[in-house]
């Protein structure tokens, strides 16, 4: 998939900011596509961006209209329709997260057709996927990994690529979840990958390179997690990762989701991580670790980053209030 930017943020009717979570995510990282956004009279969520109508859209440039709302059962409701296929005739391509596929709708399907444009149905991939080869290629690879799932690996990558281009590095953002790819432009959601083909979408993702050049992966669930290490596991042996990052979350007690499982140890899931990745590629480290203490003040999140530190031996950083700086130190 390759998205086109700039980008109108469709929020609709959406009831609160939690709803417009996609749309937030796209327009924290990447405000300079992020032209406006398009809400119906009420709608309970602002990502702080103008206001547009479409024709106010069309004349800013314009070029996709991004469904950045994640509502219940992941539907097209039917009064967003109207607006979707003006779009389309206005010239805009559509893109979506939803599980209810834009390409599964008649009308839209064939108002795209009669206009020339191009539906995004981000969560579902289209292309063809070899079987993974694991062969070693040329480029660098850093992969976020998790202790749980929703613990900021996305976050985390993005820092990370940040901090990379800060510095002048050659580095991509390879988006693997469809917020991601809004970010990125393009990618594969891997969760909707047939799981004999994960392994081989993400070395397709993350090709060889110039030697200097980095890929940051954006991870996806967790090896530890009794419904996605699936997904975990096909990354991170199709990203043969160089580095990992450890990504966790602070004062949780129970895997997301599994009330029955409690949090596994950090030195666990680096242990098991690195064996894993070692399979693909010998030298594959975890080089930090990035927690999410959004519940902790500052004082408290400081000292439980210094504990985790000297626990492990390793940078332990908050990605977003501390950026990734002492992540891509720790590369070499």
């Amino acid at each position: 998939m390759k998205i086109q930017a700039p980008y109108l943020m469709f929020l609709g009717d959406a009831p609160d900011q939690l709803a417009a979570k996609v749309a937030n995510g796209v327009a924290k990282w990447r405000p300079d596509w992020c032209l406006g956004q398009l809400r119906f009279d009420g709608c309970g969520a602002d990502l702080g961006l103008t206001d547009m109508s479409l024709e106010e859209a069309k004349a800013a440039g314009v070029k996709t209209l991004v469904i950045g709302v994640a509502n219940r059962g992941g539907v097209i409701p039917d009064h967003w329709k109207a607006s979707l296929l003006d779009a389309l005739e206005m010239g805009f391509d559509l893109a979506s997260g939803l599980h209810n596929k834009l390409a599964d709708i008649p009308e839209i399907v064939e108002k795209a057709k009669a206009n020339g444009r191009q539906l995004f149905d981000v969560r579902h991939p289209t292309g063809n996927f070899d079987v993974a080869k694991g062969s070693k290629r040329p480029g660098k690879r850093l992969l976020a990994v998790g202790t749980d799932c929703s613990v900021g690996k996305m976050f985390t990558a993005l820092a990370v690529e940040a901090e990379m281009k800060k510095r002048g590095m050659k580095c991509s953002f390879r988006a693997t979840g469809q917020t991601g790819i809004f970010i990125a432009g393009d990618g594969v959601s891997v969760d909707a990958v047939i799981s004999d083909f994960i392994s081989g979408a993400t070395e397709q993702i993350t090709p060889a390179n110039d030697a200097d050049h980095w890929d940051v992966v954006e991870g996806q669930g967790s090896l530890f997690h009794a419904s996605f290490a699936g997904v975990s596991l096909g990354l991170l042996h199709g990203s043969q990762p160089d580095a990992l990052v450890m990504c966790h979350v602070a004062e949780r007690d129970h895997m997301r989701g599994l009330p029955d499982f409690p949090l596994p140890s950090i030195q666990d899931c680096i242990e098991v991580n690195e064996r894993m990745g070692r399979m693909v590629n010998p030298d594959c480290r975890v080089i930090g670790i990035s927690v999410n203490t959004s519940m902790l003040d500052d004082a408290a999140a400081d000292e439980y980053l210094a504990g985790l530190e000297a626990e492990t031996g390793l940078p332990c950083v908050d990605a977003y209030r501390h950026g990734a700086a002492r992540l891509v130190d720790a590369l070499g």
